[in-house]
This record gives structure tokens, sequence and C-alpha cells, in this order.
């Protein structure tokens, strides 16, 4: 059992999590589950990517988390033409003819790649270091990033116009792949009535910088039993076609499976998704409720599986 100042901790977390997301429904109408996902993947300290078609508010329920958040924030608009140094930075030479850095927009708390896969593979792997290192490198000098430091992409649906598929590489960096659908009929009315009339909201600042690094720093305290961390191993395992734990749809309909960076997600988020709902430690419940989101982008179906229509989730829920 953690200890006393960390059991208040995890309840200060629970009621800062109540509050954000209360803040937050002033704005962004229903979407509970993708804010969930979206705090639980800020606490861990991961990146989260989220996917659905335009319009469907993706832009404004990022820009209205940083708003809530006490934190630096810079939106970068993905286009075929972007090149790396537009997003890490680049040396111009000043009057006194030295060479000076140029931050880039990377250098910020929250970073918004917005339709990230509508820039070519070379300016989306500018994002890789930063996603994985928290730093840049530009002409061999290694320049260290803010903390914290959270990447929050969108993505448009890979059949659009205009899209390159992102690298699994870098699909790999982000802790969660969030799908946002369409709202319901009662929402939509209710987001025309908001957003058609003169309708104001001043949001409040819930949490800063160095609160946020503190519940990163608990949640990584969290104590987890064996059998959850074997569950969530297991999990992993089983996606990984060929091998002696794979599962029959995992041989019959993918490619490759996920990666060990899989099963440290599903932990790590396990233990935050307990944490925001007042538990101490999680259980496989807990890993089970996520392992949609960390698992859908790491395994890869084969033409059998598409030619069957067999989604990622048919294959994670056959295995859960």
């Amino acid at each position: 059992m953690a200890n006393k100042s960390d059991v208040e901790a995890i309840d200060a977390l629970a009621q800062s999590y109540k509050d954000l997301s209360a803040e937050i429904s002033k704005v962004i109408v229903g979407q509970e589950d993708v804010v969930r996902a979206v705090i639980i993947s800020l606490f861990s300290n991961g990146h989260a990517l989220l996917v659905g078609v335009p319009g469907l508010a993706k832009t404004l329920l990022v820009s209205t988390i940083a708003e809530v958040l006490d934190l630096d924030f810079k939106r970068i608009q993905f286009t075929p033409d972007l090149m790396p140094s537009d997003i890490t930075g680049s040396e111009i030479l000043d009057e006194s003819r030295h060479f000076r850095f140029m931050r880039g927009p990377v250098f910020a708390n929250i970073v918004l790649a917005d339709e990230i896969n509508r820039t070519p593979p070379k300016t989306q792997a500018a994002l890789l270091e930063a996603m994985q290192e928290r730093s840049v490198t530009v002409s061999g000098q290694r320049h260290d990033l803010p903390s914290p430091f959270f990447v929050l992409a969108t993505q448009n649906p890979i059949e659009q116009e205009g899209t390159y598929p992102l690298p699994e590489a870098q699909l790999d960096r982000f802790m969660f792949n969030i799908p946002l659908t369409y709202p319901t009929y009662e929402q939509e009315v209710e987001v025309v009535k908001n957003t058609t009339s003169s309708r104001k909201v001043d949001l409040k600042h819930i949490l800063n910088a160095e609160q946020i690094k503190d519940f990163q720093q608990l949640i990584r305290k969290i104590p987890v039993s064996d059998n959850v961390l074997e569950y969530a191993v297991g999990l992993v395992a089983k996606t990984r076609p060929n091998t002696p734990r794979a599962t029959k749809e995992a041989n019959s309909y993918l490619g490759w499976g996920a990666g060990p960076r899989a099963s440290q997600y599903l932990a790590l988020g396990a233990k935050c998704h307990a944490a925001i709902r007042g538990k101490y430690s999680p259980d496989i419940e807990d890993v089970q409720a996520i392992a949609n989101l960390v698992l859908r982008h790491r395994i890869v179906r084969n033409y059998k599986a598409e030619a069957e229509g067999i989604t990622e989730e048919n294959i994670i829920e056959s295995m859960l």
C-alpha cells in the first residue's frame, strides 16, 4: 500500500482530473472518453494521437486542454511543404556574424501537431527525436526541450486526399491512438447552439507545470501487483504472430504485433487510469480499459484481415 502522503497525492490527482474534465466540458460537448485518454497520457508523460475526420473539434479540444493547464502551448500546422527546420528551429547569422540558434515551435510544453500526416516522412521524422529524447539536435548541438513536454497530434483518416501514412517507428512513439467519432444528435444540437451564439467561456487554469511533473512522478511510484503486470505483458505477447504466446487471430490476421513499448505503456496507463478513479493500485480491468488505445496503432493487419473486413479493434477485442 502506498504511504499516507502518496495516498493523499492520489486523492489530489483524482480531484484534479474531475476539475479538469469539468472545465474542459464548458467548451467541449461530450467526448468524455477522449478527454480522459488525453489526460491519462499527459499524466503518464506520454504523447497522444487523435484520429478522426475533419470538423470533430480535435484542434479545439487540444487548445482547450492547453488553456486549462497553465502551460506554454504552440500549434504547428503540418503541410506538404513544411521543412524539419520549421519545427525544430534553425541557426541564423546575427549582426555580429555569429551563428545563433532560433528556437522552433517545438520548444513548448504542449505542441499540437495539426494534421501530422499531411507532411512527408522527412518532416514527420523531425518530431521523432523530440518525442523520444525530449531534446533537439541542430548542427551537432543538443537543445533540451521544456518539461513537461507533450505532443498531441491530430491525424486525418489515411484514405483522405493528400495524406502520407505515418511510419511505424513514429506511431510507436505515441502512447495512445485515440479515435474520435461523430457526436450524437443531441450533442450536435448543443454544439451548434453554443457555437452560433455570442456565448463566451472563461476557462480557469487548473494545474501548472510543477504540479503536472509531480503527478507524473507519482504515477511511476504507484505499485502494481505481479499478476496485473503479467497480464499486460501477456496481452502484448498475444499480438505477435508465429510466437509461442500468439493467439490464432494474431497468426491469421496480423503481419506483426506490438513491441515492448506497448507493455510499458499498458502498465503506466493502467496505473494512471486507476489513480484518476481514486484507486491506489491498478487491477486487470484498468489494463483492459486502455488496451485498445495502446495497441490499435501498434499491430499491423495482413491482407487476409483487410479482405475479410477484420479491424484492429476486432482483433484486440478477441484477445481481451
